[in-house]
């Protein structure tokens, strides 16, 4: 039986509909109930509520939580999933990726452009991609979404088309390393 950390931090992932104010907002953790849907043979996986926030309010103390908290799991090495906010998800991803030294595991960072429960929600469909492909990938952090594996140093939020999008390089030994995901080729005009 494989062991699989998942750090919950909210953000839209997470959010609920409140009738009373009709808002949408980070209550509480509602990721368990989607993970008992899940046909996960082979697999345990350990949930840890960190806390519930909206990305945008996301502050440094809170990055260095998470970072925290993985390094914990570190002295238990098993992939980690953390669910996290769209807007700040990359900045938390590169502070880990460039904290956490000689990684023996993958790290994968998702969330959601629609909360879970949703009509039409990604949030289902990128934790479950996310728990797949911790179990697959190498040792590093990336972040997984829409069908997508990017590592995390060469992706940005395109907030316009409200998607993720391929970026150069932030680094140099980036560039030596093969992209996760084949960008996709320009389409010839016909």
């Amino acid at each position: 039986m494989q062991t699989l950390y998942l750090i919950t931090t909210g953000g839209t992932i997470e959010k609920v509909y409140q009738e009373q104010t009709g808002s949408v907002t980070n209550l509480d953790t509602k990721i368990g109930q989607y993970l008992s849907q899940l046909r996960l043979p082979g697999l345990t996986v350990k949930t840890v509520h960190t806390m519930n926030k909206d990305s945008l309010e996301m502050t440094e103390a809170d990055r260095e939580s998470v970072l925290r908290m993985v390094e914990q799991k570190m002295k238990h090495p098993a992939p980690v999933v953390i669910t996290h906010g769209t807007d700040t998800l990359v900045e938390t991803g590169l502070l880990l990726k460039k904290r956490l030294k000689h990684l023996k595991f993958p790290v994968v960072l998702t969330g959601a452009m629609t909360p879970l429960g949703f009509e039409k929600s990604d949030g289902l469909q990128n934790l479950t991609e996310s728990l797949l492909a911790a179990r697959l990938l190498p040792p590093g952090v990336y972040l997984v979404i829409h069908s997508q594996v990017f590592p995390i140093d060469r992706v940005r939020k395109d907030r316009k088309h409200s998607r993720f999008v391929w970026t150069a390089a932030r680094t140099k030994n980036a560039r030596k390393k093969a992209a996760v995901t084949p960008r996709p080729k320009p389409q010839s005009g016909r």
